[in-house]
């Protein structure tokens, strides 16, 4: 069939008619809620950019600490600036659905290699903080405890030691003169 046939033409503009009439209703939709036509709630997609840093992290890094022992605590930087190489900036972002949005910015500043500040730009929330306010289930958790009792630590069985074994030599075996001369 091609587009000049009797049919198709007004079938095609009853379909585009139709499709464009259901534009009109979306508009009036109330912005407040995240509910489509007041039923459907669309799925919305985790962002997580930049690094979590945490008060326990930030309590670790001290002035004078070199580029790479600050790396290791706070992870690489989201931001450096080739005009400003001394000055890392820490950015962290999440939008969670069920959660609100976060939003933290911590510059570090060096003179040379050595860490002369870290400006964390307030507060910042301990680990278990941070993972209470992501948390969008909201209940008790019945998890075990994340260290053992003294009474727990005794009954665990002592590590076995792996026996010391004679290796063979690998490759030919050599033999050297003494360095030094022997006297009869």
């Amino acid at each position: 069939m091609s587009l000049s046939s009797p049919f198709v033409r007004p079938s095609l503009a009853i379909a585009v008619a139709a499709a464009l009439s259901g534009c009109q209703y979306l508009p009036s939709l109330p912005t407040s809620t995240d509910r489509f036509l007041g039923v459907v709630t669309p799925y919305k997609v985790e962002v997580v950019q930049g690094n979590v840093i945490t008060s326990e992290q930030a309590a670790v890094v001290k002035p004078g600490m070199n580029r790479a022992q600050v790396r290791d605590v706070l992870g690489s930087p989201l931001l450096t600036d080739a005009f400003h190489v001394d000055r890392w900036d820490y950015v962290f972002t999440i939008r969670r659905q069920g959660a609100e949005p976060q939003a933290r910015r911590v510059v570090v500043l060096f003179e040379g290699d050595a860490l002369k500040s870290i400006d964390t730009g307030g507060d910042l929330p301990t680990e278990r903080e941070f993972v209470a306010s992501i948390d969008t289930f909201k209940t008790s958790r019945n998890a075990p405890p994340l260290e053992l009792t003294p009474e727990q630590l005794k009954a665990l069985p002592a590590p076995a030691r792996p026996a010391l074994v004679e290796a063979e030599p690998i490759g030919p075996v050599r033999t050297y003169p003494p360095l030094e001369p022997t006297t009869p």
